[in-house]
């Protein structure tokens, strides 16, 4: 029986791996801080006492826990709040290089990529999620009009995340030149470049094989919750 490959679980091996120092555990059950992201992992075949451990991470947070990857569906006594069909893509040739616009994003630029995430709504960005990478972005008059940065890292793997444009910037290759940007410290790492996105994001999906993504698979991201909270302890 052949390993199981991280990319099959990143939430997983991101926690139990460069993301650990950040996870909060529960038993087998792992999750990030509220206001780093919402996702939160089992193992790959997971019991029940693992969904037990979910159950008081739940509580920890507001808002539905997010999980991606895991076949297995929530238990009796979880309620399914919404389930988006994805797809899993892999670097197969990106043509990745530096870019002499971007700037690297911290702490300090925060409230800026709050509102820019808050207005293209690229996926979750929360008040700690640049913690996760390294985010890059490009400046016009002052202001942030594009980033993109690194989200879940499992062994080996990097995922590009938080790409976004100002509609008023949109049609110039900002996100396509930050990705590759990205892109290119993922591999000065010795890691490699991969993303998720909406399965019904085509605009996004023909975007990032043009820039020489492939698909690798196909995934679900499903937020639940269980239908009577436990306390978080």
């Amino acid at each position: 029986m052949s390993a199981p490959h991280p990319l099959d679980n990143p939430v997983w091996w991101s926690l139990t791996g460069a993301h650990a120092h950040l996870a909060e555990r529960r038993g087998g059950a792992l999750r990030y801080p509220a206001d780093v992201s919402p996702f939160a992992a089992v193992p790959d075949e997971p019991d029940a006492a693992d969904w037990a451990g979910v159950a008081k991470l739940a509580a920890s947070g507001t808002g539905p826990l997010l999980t991606t990857g895991v076949a297995a569906a929530p238990p009796e006594g979880w309620e399914t709040l919404f389930s988006v069909e994805g797809v899993q893509l892999v670097d197969d040739g990106l043509a990745a290089a530096p870019d002499a616009e971007a700037v690297r994003l911290g702490a300090e630029d925060v409230p800026e990529m709050l509102d820019l995430a808050g207005r293209t709504r690229p996926g979750p960005f929360l008040p700690r999620t640049v913690e996760l990478g390294t985010y890059l972005g490009i400046r016009r008059g002052g202001a942030l009009v594009a980033m993109a940065g690194e989200r879940l890292r499992p062994p080996g793997w990097t995922e590009i995340s938080a790409v976004c444009t100002d509609p008023d910037f949109r049609g110039q290759g900002l996100a396509a030149r930050l990705v590759l940007a990205v892109a290119a410290g993922i591999r000065a790492r010795g890691e490699t470049p991969f993303l998720h996105a909406a399965a019904d994001n085509t605009p996004a999906i023909r975007l990032y094989e043009a820039l020489g993504f492939r698909l690798r698979r196909t995934t679900s991201f499903v937020g639940s919750r269980p239908l009577d909270p436990v306390p978080a302890v």
